[in-house]
């Protein structure tokens, strides 16, 4: 894998009142490993803020690390079979948020790094919708690429 990647992230919520469709999208990102957990860096733009938000995605046996600092701040832990709890902190307030994993895939090959999570998410402990992650991380020398 190359220092320099596209990284496809989407997600879909199942919730009862609400519609369900998928949140996509398509980022140049860098990546690295270290330790044996592999890292994927990319800055996400807010629609109405000047400021970004840097993401940071661990990825590890079995669980996915998702930190964001900027114009909204978290720090949120998907493991298989455990809950975690965190605040997700927003310019309009901030929000106890848990997740629930169910399912946290981590499929590598030479050129790609395939993620798939289902997860239960749930808001001030009340369960909000059930969840799914769809990530591709790709080299950007490597050809193709698809979701």
């Amino acid at each position: 894998m190359t220092k320099e990647v596209l990284v496809s992230i989407s997600g879909l919520q199942f919730a009862e009142d609400m519609d369900q469709e998928p949140v996509e999208v398509i980022t140049s990102a860098d990546y690295y490993k270290k330790n044996g957990k592999h890292y994927i860096v990319y800055d996400e733009v807010m629609e109405g803020f000047a400021e970004t938000t840097k993401n940071i995605i661990k990825l590890g046996d079995g669980c996915m690390d998702i930190t964001k600092r900027g114009v909204a701040n978290v720090h949120m832990m998907f493991e298989k079979d455990k809950k975690n709890l965190t605040y997700y902190y927003t310019p309009y307030g901030s929000l106890l948020i848990g997740i629930t994993a169910a399912k946290v895939d981590v499929e590598e090959t030479e050129n790609d790094i395939h993620i798939l999570v289902d997860y239960a998410l749930e808001v001030n402990y009340e369960h909000v919708a059930d969840c799914k992650i769809k990530m591709n991380v790709k080299s950007k020398n490597a050809g193709d690429f698809k979701i």
